[in-house]
């Protein structure tokens, strides 16, 4: 937070690093959206791009499920191992961005409570700049928190992809029985097939990621607001009330779905087979 005996700082040097984080965080949105691919091609297993991917995780889960073992079929788990990597990549580059944006986010409010002689357009500028970095933070911190769920839980992340569009007849008749299996189970997560039994773990684990990383985010919103709330009581500056009433409300407003995401995701880990027959059936 920003300290009331910090003195101003001259506007063209604080410009200058704001300028560069803005730059910075430009090119993390490039490399977030570009890099990915490039880093994790698997060119030895022919998959270099989506569809690659979406050919080899069809052929490999068909071959899989008919071969009833729990162990992933070699040519599965080098998809699952790929997709891993992938959301790994795009994991890092998320909080490389989450991180400069939240730099950025305190050079501007310092620059706003600080920087005295601006005019009222140039006050404006550095008001909406931050409003632009406090809508792109939380979106990046939710790129974060998926893309560490990928990277922990694979298998279960790449189930979407084996859901989308089917025309292939074999995988058609193995997606009818993996939904028949889960049916059978009556939902309580016990099965015949071990595949289906792993499918069922897996899918429990993909949801107790994402509740974890959610329950964390949550203690420090709880932290962050709590303390914004308590320096805005403690301070008289105008400016810096506005700057820590902003960081008090968008802590408490980020809360309520970070709460929300713990407790359901929570919810679903507890009892998977459900859930999972769910969505093969076209309802998650």
């Amino acid at each position: 937070m920003i300290s009331a005996a910090v003195p101003p700082r001259p506007v063209g040097a604080s410009g200058r690093v704001i300028a560069a984080l803005g730059v910075l965080a430009a090119a993390l949105v490039v490399a977030f959206v570009v890099a990915p691919p490039a880093l994790t091609a698997d060119r030895a297993g022919g998959i270099v791009d989506r569809r690659d991917l979406s050919e080899a995780l069809r052929a490999a889960f068909v071959a899989y499920w008919r071969s009833g073992d729990r162990d992933l079929s070699p040519d599965l788990a080098r998809v699952v191992d790929y997709w891993s990597r992938y959301h790994l990549v795009k994991a890092v580059l998320a909080a490389l961005l989450l991180t400069v944006l939240v730099a950025l986010g305190f050079r501007l409010a310092r620059a706003f409570v600080t920087t005295g002689g601006l005019g009222a357009g140039k006050r404006a500028a550095l008001a909406a700049a931050g409003v632009l970095v406090a809508v792109l933070a939380p979106f990046s911190l939710a790129m974060v928190m998926a893309n560490v769920q990928g990277a922990v839980a694979p298998f279960a992340s790449l189930l979407p992809m084996l859901t989308e569009g089917v025309t292939d007849a074999d995988l058609a008749d193995t997606l009818t029985q993996v939904e028949q299996g889960l049916a059978e189970s009556g939902g309580t997560g016990g099965s015949s097939s071990p595949a289906l039994d792993l499918m069922i773990d897996d899918f429990s684990w993909y949801h107790e990621a994402m509740a974890g990383t959610a329950a964390v985010v949550a203690v420090v919103l709880v932290a962050t607001s709590v303390l914004a709330w308590r320096r805005f009581a403690a301070t008289r500056p105008a400016r810096k009330r506005q700057v820590l009433a902003a960081y008090g409300l968008l802590s408490a407003l980020l809360l309520l779905p970070a709460v929300a995401l713990a407790v359901a995701n929570a919810t679903t880990a507890a009892d998977p087979a459900p859930a999972l027959l769910a969505f093969f059936q076209g309802g998650w």
